[in-house]
């Protein structure tokens, strides 16, 4: 813990002995602690003190520890905050009710101090080591956006900011994404396949986006970028006395792509794809996939 600057707990629980508790337990290990006592008041005292770390007791009256999570991650600045719940509750439907509304943790009661403290102090790294990486991404000036599992933006670079406005003023307005790019954002997540790339069409202008890796439990990082629309296809086509629509399976057969993810960019079915396939081959003389990959790779580099 930096000694310049004392980390702040929020606890949230309706007991007052377990209030008292944790209040004397954490400003004994040197932190500043903020209290509530339930889901409504810790909601209203985020609006004026953001906490380094939440220990949140699941079962409160009124509004209960799951649903004030819930409400919390629902705050795009809030969602990187820590949430450790705190309840005599061990069944392990509990704890994934608890995971799935966004905590990090889950301790036990009666709460062990030492386990306490030490959960504490790594979700604190943790947090601070992500916060770090989106400080070191923005300032990298990369083309970089996460959303979480379902396809909803949580951050983006100032870049992939400046480019999604361009590409999607609405974007821009609103603070959410289009229907077709949270679906394309939700598919690539869903099959954690390291590059796996897909395009989509916005007005006259196109935008590609690859999937890189996972960066927290419900967090996942892509690359995006605009496509000139049209350049190696041109190119093919003219190179290689093909229709447009060949020149666009050929382009991505030679980036390795399967049909089924041909058809999926394309938006067209995968028999469709082999049936352009077919004829890809007997144009250009060649038998199979990768000699007709390797004719296209030779047109683009020329």
């Amino acid at each position: 813990m930096n000694p310049m600057r004392k980390d702040t707990v929020l606890v949230v629980d309706d007991t007052p002995e377990t209030l008292g508790f944790l209040t004397d337990t954490l400003d004994g290990a040197g932190f500043t602690v903020l209290i509530a006592t339930d889901g409504q008041s810790a909601l209203a005292l985020v609006e004026q003190i953001t906490p380094d770390l939440v220990l949140l007791d699941a079962l409160m009256p009124g509004m209960d520890g799951f649903e004030t999570c819930r409400r919390l991650k629902g705050e795009k600045l809030l969602r990187h905050l820590p949430v450790i719940f705190m309840t005599g509750l061990s069944e392990t439907e509990h704890v994934v009710q608890g995971l799935a509304a966004g905590g990090v943790d889950y301790l036990t009661k009666p709460i062990i101090v030492d386990e306490l403290l030490a959960r504490i102090r790594v979700h604190l790294t943790n947090a601070r080591i992500a916060q770090g990486t989106h400080v070191a991404l923005d300032a990298s000036g990369r083309f970089l956006l996460a959303a979480d599992g379902a396809g909803r933006l949580l951050w983006c670079t100032p870049k992939a900011k400046q480019l999604l406005a361009d590409l999607l003023p609405s974007a821009g307005q609103t603070g959410s994404l289009p229907v077709e790019l949270t679906d394309r954002l939700r598919q690539l997540g869903e099959s954690r396949t390291p590059s796996a790339t897909a395009e989509i069409e916005m007005d006259a202008r196109r935008l590609e986006v690859t999937y890189l890796s996972a960066v927290g439990p419900d967090e996942l990082l892509f690359r995006i970028s605009e496509v000139s629309r049209g350049a190696d296809e041109l190119l093919l086509r003219r190179a290689l006395s093909l229709t447009s629509r060949e020149s666009e399976v050929l382009r991505w057969l030679s980036c390795g792509k399967s049909n089924r993810e041909i058809g999926e960019i394309l938006d067209i079915s995968p028999r469709t794809v082999n049936k352009h396939l077919e004829q890809i081959f007997v144009k250009l003389g060649v038998e199979n996939r990768a000699a007709a990959a390797a004719r296209a790779v030779r047109a683009l580099a020329r």
